[in-house]
Formats: structure tokens, C-alpha cells, sequence
């Protein structure tokens, strides 16, 4: 697992799971069935010293688990969210 925090764009369908993904201007297909993630998943945080439930409830926060591969063929898992307040999708971390 790397954490990453990094700002990506996510096409997503009429129901809003994730289709496609751009991020260090390579475009990734999504190739599997995306997972809703809950602010109660394990980790869900981008980096936290400590789990931030235990002082405030929990975000409201749109976030998702994939696999997508890029043209080349490489194919990787990411977590990523949507900022509750805008329209920016954030890359939280990737699995090889």
C-alpha cells in the first residue's frame, strides 16, 4: 500500500461509481466492480496520528475502492474520495 493525497480526475457513471481515473496524466479503466468505503473502513483517512472518530463524528465522505488498468496494461488498486464541499476527487492511496 502507498499513500498517496494526491488531487485526480474520476469519471464516474449516471449512479456515480467511478468508471475511468486520470491521475500523473495517465488514464486508468476501471476493471472490476467498485466498492463503496465508509468512514468506519479501517484507514479510510489519508494520514492521521490518530482515528479521528474518537473526538468528532465521522465526515460525510464519498470514497471508493478499485482496479483499474492503463493502456500499457498495468493495472493497480486505488482508494479515492470526493471532497463533500466541491467536485475534486482525491487519490488516497494505491495497491500493486
Amino acid at each position: 500500500m502507498t499513500r498517496v493525497d494526491e488531487r485526480v480526475t474520476v469519471w464516474v457513471s449516471e449512479q456515480g461509481v467511478p468508471q475511468r481515473l486520470v491521475w500523473r496524466a495517465e488514464r486508468f479503466r476501471v476493471t472490476d466492480t467498485p466498492t463503496r468505503l465508509s468512514p468506519t473502513f479501517p484507514g479510510w483517512q489519508v494520514e492521521a496520528a490518530f482515528d479521528v472518530a474518537i473526538t468528532h463524528p465521522p465526515t460525510p465522505t464519498e470514497a471508493w475502492r478499485f482496479q483499474g488498468t492503463s493502456e500499457t496494461g498495468d493495472t493497480l488498486v486505488f482508494d479515492v474520495s470526493r471532497d463533500p464541499w466541491g467536485q475534486q476527487w482525491r487519490l488516497l492511496r494505491t495497491y500493486a
